[in-house]
């Protein structure tokens, strides 16, 4: 059994069929290292670690109390 077909009966996980389109899904690689594994999902995390921040409407000044009475 590959792994794929063992992801696919353990978890439910079928990496053999494109999420997108429903094709098949060609592998080019199988990254074993844990150094190398390591360096990619650092680099990934890089990249995505800080959002950008909501923006904050103006600053303005308070309601004058004449307006209200």
């Amino acid at each position: 059994m590959t792994w794929a077909q063992r992801l696919k009966q353990v978890f439910g996980i079928d990496i053999a069929t494109c999420p997108a389109c429903g094709g098949a899904v060609q592998f080019i690689a199988c990254i074993e290292d844990p150094m190398v594994i390591e360096k990619i999902l650092t680099h990934l995390d890089a990249k995505t670690a800080e959002p950008e921040a909501p923006r904050r409407p103006p600053c303005r000044a308070p309601p004058q109390a004449s307006l209200f009475d």
